[in-house]
């Protein structure tokens, strides 16, 4: 697995909430689950995408954890260190992680960014910037939306008011998803709104 070490999961026994936190609560978790002999799908999801994802619950739960613990290991780890990098680099270059790519624009683009304080690297970078920015709420909603939907496809798809309350998310309307999902079970309305919103709607 590759998920990031600060990414916080939550497992699912059916539509009841299992656990909320790290990888390794929710390990446990759904290997209690699967002990006690539950009937129904037993689901992990990664908070940060909404996604399903697999964990290894064979073994006690020491060989769980200490799996896991060398998994984080070695997923944190940097492939790059820019404080260890010791490739030789030109005169005034600091170490600012740069990668180069090919950027194709027309000739009048070239002139204008020739043009620009700085020159052609710098103005870029500074448009990027802006646009990172001035975007930023829409790209948060964008992703709220995103998990949430792979959520509710993986454990809703056949709950009443499925699609109602997939228009609903998507034109960003927290009462009509509230509306349209009010008879589903508790704990999957409650992770729905959470994912979406960033909290449970009243």
């Amino acid at each position: 697995m590759s998920h990031a070490h600060t990414s916080t999961y939550t497992s699912f026994d059916g539509h009841r909430r299992l656990a909320t936190g790290s990888l390794a609560d929710n390990a446990l978790a759904i290997k209690h689950a699967l002990e006690q002999g539950t009937h129904h799908a037993v689901l992990l999801f990664d908070d940060a995408t909404g996604r399903t994802v697999e964990v290894d619950t064979r073994g006690s739960d020491d060989d769980i954890l200490a799996r896991l613990a060398t998994t984080t290991t070695a997923t944190t780890a940097s492939p790059v260190d820019p404080a260890n990098d010791t490739a030789p680099r030109g005169r005034g270059r600091p170490k600012l992680g740069v990668v180069p790519r090919e950027v194709t624009l027309l000739p009048r683009h070239w002139e204008w960014l020739s043009q620009q304080p700085g020159g052609a690297s710098v103005t870029l970078r500074k448009l990027v910037e802006d646009a990172r920015r001035s975007n930023s709420d829409k790209d948060k909603t964008r992703k709220a939306h995103e998990r949430a939907y792979h959520f509710m496809v993986a454990i809703a798809g056949n709950l009443p008011g499925y699609e109602e309350a997939t228009r609903a998310l998507f034109a960003n309307d927290a009462d009509a998803l509230q509306t349209q999902i009010s008879s589903w079970p508790e704990d999957v309305q409650a992770h729905t709104m959470k994912l979406a919103f960033g909290t449970a709607h009243s």
